[in-house]
């Protein structure tokens, strides 16, 4: 262990990865001739792949992460896979989100097409969502048939704010809007229903009488709009884990995967990639973690001057939020400047 330290010291390496699977013969220079035994699992959650999230945003950008995070384990690994907390190593990925890296050796042989048929039950690819109505009245119905049920009345909420025009409502749209094509397009279907279709659903739904039906289960009344309804539900209450280049699903089902070393500096935001416990996760806990404030490693005493060179950049670093536009110069600690730079959201001057 000493040596690989020394080795990283030495070299200054822009990031530092391992691979997380198992070889009987690693040191060999062919992959062919490792001999591949197994390899853990890898849920890598990144905010800038949620629909309607960017990264410029980068505060807002990690509190909507750190809900997925809680989702996955809360909602999905634990209570449906059976998945236990033993087997877990939480991480902040030290820039956009979080990975949720699983070791249990029951599970070290599964290939890349059964993590894939995990992923997408995550997603919610191929749910019968209408199959699992039939059930919706059976209050110990657990699955989809629960997550659809215990997320109607989130629902019901942000349709009728948009019907209601209330403020925020266009963003709100736009976010149904983009998370329906992201479903349409991991599931292969072509149309995906238009913010028109979903202002018209919004508007039934907006009188109380029929809202307090559709809780009840009776979506007959819905009539045209009821499966754009229930797609709507599906993504809600699913867990984005993006699909396409180097995203989420590819961490997951790659069984020859490398990962982010623990305590090294993410090379695209000078941030700490930090491990913590499971109980840290749940973003409504009693002490949940907080990258802004824990992930700094490097210096937030001394000061460098920088000019931004974009507008429309949210920062945060501790309780600090910096909101610049593009020419606006300032001092900033190291820790920020370096994150900034990084980025490519600041230069630094003189």
């Amino acid at each position: 262990m000493q040596g690989v330290r020394q080795f990283l010291t030495d070299r200054a390496m822009h990031s530092c990865f391992y691979s997380t699977a198992y070889w009987e013969r690693p040191f060999e220079m062919k992959m062919a001739d490792k001999n591949w035994l197994g390899a853990d699992l890898i849920f890598d959650l990144d905010g800038d792949h949620l629909p309607g999230v960017t990264d410029r945003d980068f505060p807002g950008m990690l509190d909507v992460i750190h809900d997925q995070a809680w989702s996955l384990w809360n909602d999905f690994l634990e209570p449906e896979f059976g998945f236990q907390e033993k087997y877990l190593q939480v991480t902040f990925s030290g820039h956009r989100g979080f990975h949720l890296h699983y070791r249990d050796p029951a599970l070290f042989h599964l290939d890349s097409e059964a993590r894939r048929e995990m992923v997408s039950y995550i997603r919610g690819e191929g749910v019968d969502v209408k199959g699992g109505l039939a059930r919706y009245h059976d209050l110990s119905s657990e699955g989809w048939t629960r997550r659809i049920r215990d997320g109607m009345n989130g629902m019901i909420t942000k349709l009728q704010g948009i019907a209601a025009k209330n403020e925020g409502y266009k963003t709100e749209l736009k976010s149904l809007h983009e998370g329906l094509k992201s479903q349409s397009q991991r599931e292969g279907r072509k149309s995906t229903k238009g913010l028109t279709s979903i202002e018209q659903l919004a508007a039934i739904v907006q009188h109380p009488g029929r809202a307090s039906r559709l809780k009840e289960g009776n979506f007959g009344l819905l009539d045209k709009h009821q499966s754009l309804f229930l797609d709507l539900l599906k993504t809600d209450t699913s867990v984005v884990l993006g699909s396409a280049g180097e995203t989420d699903e590819v961490v997951t089902i790659d069984v020859r995967r490398q990962i982010r070393w623990p305590t090294s500096l993410h090379g695209k935001s000078g941030m700490r990639v930090s491990e913590f416990p499971l109980s840290r996760l749940d973003p409504d806990g009693s002490n949940p973690y907080s990258p802004l404030h824990e992930a700094l490693a490097l210096s937030t005493q001394d000061k460098l001057r920088v000019e931004m060179t974009v507008d429309d950049s949210i920062a945060q670093f501790g309780d600090q939020v910096f909101d610049k536009q593009t020419g606006e110069q300032f001092e900033i600690h190291e820790a920020g400047a370096t994150f900034l730079v990084l980025k490519g959201w600041a230069k630094v001057v003189p």
